[in-house]
């Protein structure tokens, strides 16, 4: 059953198995604020076993563009469209977020992007990434990284 993210109280519903899940609900919330004030879009997820289109598509991408597969369970996923640009999030029972930005435009920008969890560590499969930091209101320090898809999806 879709749920409505609510980033006024953050709530662990749905995530309440992963081992930092206090924190991945404000990673959760962070991004329903985001797009609620940038696109006017209401950020709904699903569990990750009704939403296995998303889930199939990034990780997908994930393995097609790096040969990454990811090693913890999916607990959530979304998948919707907005201004244009097909967007998929996927949140981990590690504390992993990933997101799917893929505008429809064929000139336009599309990407995946990697955030953390506060209090998790860097997943083996994307050690070879860089992360930066950002802090949150919603979800204390996020890391974060991203890189360009360069194929057709």
């Amino acid at each position: 059953m879709p749920y409505a993210v609510d980033f006024t109280t953050v709530s662990t519903v749905g995530l309440e198995s992963s081992p930092v899940a206090a924190a991945l609900a404000g990673l959760r919330a962070n991004e329903a604020r985001y797009f609620k004030n940038k696109y006017d879009h209401v950020f709904t997820v699903e569990p990750a076993a009704d939403a296995r289109s998303a889930v199939d598509w990034v990780s997908r991408i994930l393995e097609q563009e790096r040969g990454i597969v990811i090693a913890s369970p999916p607990l959530e996923a979304t998948d919707f469209e907005v201004a244009g640009i097909h967007m998929a999030y996927v949140f981990y029972e590690s504390g992993l977020s990933i997101n799917v930005m893929y505008t429809l435009d064929d000139a336009g920008k599309r990407a995946v992007g990697f955030k953390l969890s506060d209090g998790m560590e860097v997943p083996d499969e994307l050690s070879a990434f860089k992360f930066a930091r950002q802090k949150s209101k919603l979800a204390g320090t996020i890391r974060g990284s991203y890189f360009v898809i360069k194929n057709q999806y």
